[in-house]
């Protein structure tokens, strides 16, 4: 063999090599991403679906702090803002705080909320029981809602657990879920 097929040989077995470490990375990134979150504390994710869990004893003896954020994605045009930026209650206690969402636009359109928590270990001891992001909202051209969500902060919150921040990122999914413009809700 000469000089240039060996050579050529071992190009193609590097690249080969590459491409499989490549596509193994991009199957490793969820879980790196969900380890990388925990660690660092960021991105705490809420369930998708209303807490059933059975009713608890309230603490009075213990307060959180909730904050409560409304961002908007880039392309997103949408007035939204929670009515308060935050409350103070008592773990096991069932809570309600309303989000507002206006379209100040003149079409009807489609959003869908996403919910995260910090710190992140809380995530797991914030239920809702009712959740504006559990659906996708559409409102049409001028409409404003108010959005309830309902939670409760479990006993169980680690005690150095003080303060929470709920945030929610709305996304414009008009395009994926065209709205029927009607004036029936």
């Amino acid at each position: 063999m000469s000089d240039g097929n060996i050579e050529t040989r071992k190009l193609v077995t590097r690249l080969v090599i590459a491409v499989v470490a490549m596509f193994a990375f991009g199957f490793a990134l969820v879980p790196l991403y969900d380890v990388m979150c925990k660690a660092l504390g960021i991105n705490g994710k809420t369930s998708g679906s209303a807490y059933q869990g059975d009713g608890q004893v309230v603490d009075q003896s213990r307060e959180v702090k909730i904050q409560f954020v409304a961002n908007n994605n880039i392309d997103m045009v949408w007035e939204f803002h929670p009515e308060a930026e935050q409350l103070v209650v008592h773990p096991g206690a069932v809570n309600q705080m309303l989000f507002v969402a206006y379209n100040p636009t003149d079409k009807p359109m489609t959003a869908q909320a996403i919910p995260s928590i910090a710190p992140s270990v809380a995530a797991t001891y914030f239920h809702k029981t009712e959740c504006f992001c559990f659906t996708q909202q559409v409102l049409q051209p001028g409409e404003r809602i108010e959005m309830p969500v309902r939670f409760i902060v479990d006993r169980d919150l680690p005690k150095d657990v003080r303060h929470l921040t709920l945030a929610y990122t709305l996304f414009d999914i008009t395009a994926r879920k065209p709205p029927v413009a009607s004036n029936e809700r």
